[in-house]
Order: structure tokens, then C-alpha cells, then sequence
């Protein structure tokens, strides 16, 4: 039987942590553990580097002038992006806001890879390993296409639906009152606006008005 994971960060660690070790090690049950806490008497544990841009809600980028990546992970995105009819622009904000372009990139809640996939969500995409871009990648588009359709494509609700869980979004009508995910779509929407100019593709709306969901021909 496979080994079950449980991610104890998504409660006990603060989501404003941009970096910062997480120790994870297998119980007497087998079940693999992750915890920002140190474990007693516990012999055998790995510390793992937490990294995670969009946690940072104290983040002092500016990201209206910061330094876009247009070709790390290129093909991959556009033939994503093309076969989800998502926007390129904004599966890069994405991965920008999310990950850096860091395909080992780990948040405290235990978001793997470039587009920062939980589990579950990996699940469901049948990713089968976080960390290989490829895969990561195809997961993480088809999270977006979902939010995009639940959303009618609506930016702000897509953005904070994939920060904070479209439930959280169905829950508040709204983009939920989180620090992160507030700080979360406005970050993503300047990215977005950016990432569009720099591949010459026209202005999405960042409103509350529909956004533009694929790439025009």
C-alpha cells in the first residue's frame, strides 16, 4: 500500500513564511509527517528548505518593474496553455507569483513544484510527481481551466480561487479577506498584465468583468 502523507503545515505554519525548514520523517504507522516543528526522538528525518514566493505577504518585489521569464519551461506552458484554451500569460503569472520558476519550490501547506499543486489537487490531475515540471504544469493548467469555467472567467475569482480553494471563493462570495490571497490576486493580475505585453498579446481585464481566458489567434 502506498505511503499516506499528511501535510500537518497546513495548520500549523504561518503563511507569511517565504522560507524556512520543514522536517519530514515516517511515523511507526508508516505515514510520512511534515512539520515546521522538530521532532523528539526521532532518528532518521530530512529537513527540507521551504520556498514560496506567493506567501510572501510582506514581499518587497515590485512587481509592476521585477524581471519576467519568458522562456524557462516555454514549450511546455504554450502547449499546455493551447490544449486548456488558457491564457500563456497567465499560467506564467502563475508560476511567477507561485514558484519563482522553481519546479522544487515547497510552501508551508505543502504546495509542490512550479504551479505549487497540494495533493489533493495533484490528485485529481493524476500528477503523479509534483516535481517534474511537465507534469506539474499539465496539473496545474487544468486547475486553472476548471476555475476558469466555475468562474466564468473572472481573473479575481480564478486567482483567488486557486490561491485559497474555489470553495473559500464560494464561501465569501468573493475574493476571501486573507492577507495572502489579497496580496495573491493583485500580484498575479500585474504579472498577468505584464506577461501579456512582454509575448504581445493584448491587455487583459483585470476587473470584475470577465478575463480573457485563452490567447487570441
Amino acid at each position: 500500500m502506498s505511503r499516506l502523507l499528511i501535510f500537518a503545515l497546513a495548520c500549523l505554519l504561518p503563511f507569511a513564511a517565504q522560507a524556512g525548514n520543514v522536517y519530514k520523517y515516517t511515523d511507526r504507522n508508516g505515514v510520512t509527517v511534515y512539520t515546521n516543528i522538530k521532532p523528539r526522538g526521532v532518528a532518521k528525518m530530512k529537513i527540507i528548505r521551504v520556498y514560496c514566493p506567493a506567501c510572501d505577504v510582506t514581499s518587497t518585489v515590485d512587481w509592476t518593474a521585477t524581471g519576467l521569464n519568458i522562456e524557462a519551461f516555454k514549450d511546455e506552458i504554450r502547449k499546455r496553455a493551447a490544449e486548456e484554451g488558457v491564457d500563456e500569460a497567465l499560467v506564467r503569472a502563475v508560476i511567477h507569483a507561485e514558484s519563482a520558476f522553481n519546479p522544487r519550490a515547497l510552501s508551508p501547506a505543502g504546495a509542490q513544484g512550479l504551479m505549487q499543486l497540494i495533493p489533493s489537487t495533484a490528485a485529481i490531475y493524476k500528477v503523479q510527481n509534483s516535481y517534474d515540471a511537465g507534469e506539474n504544469i499539465r496539473g496545474g493548467v487544468r486547475h486553472l481551466r476548471m476555475l476558469i469555467d466555475l468562474f466564468d472567467g473572472d481573473l479575481k475569482l480564478v486567482t483567488a480561487g486557486y490561491n485559497a480553494g474555489e470553495n473559500a471563493v464560494l464561501r465569501w462570495g468573493g475574493v476571501p479577506p486573507y492577507d495572502e490571497t489579497q496580496v495573491y490576486v493583485q500580484r498575479v493580475a500585474i504579472l498577468h498584465q505584464r506577461y501579456r505585453q512582454e509575448l504581445g498579446l493584448d491587455a487583459p481585464k483585470t476587473t470584475d468583468g470577465p478575463a480573457l481566458a485563452a490567447n487570441a489567434p
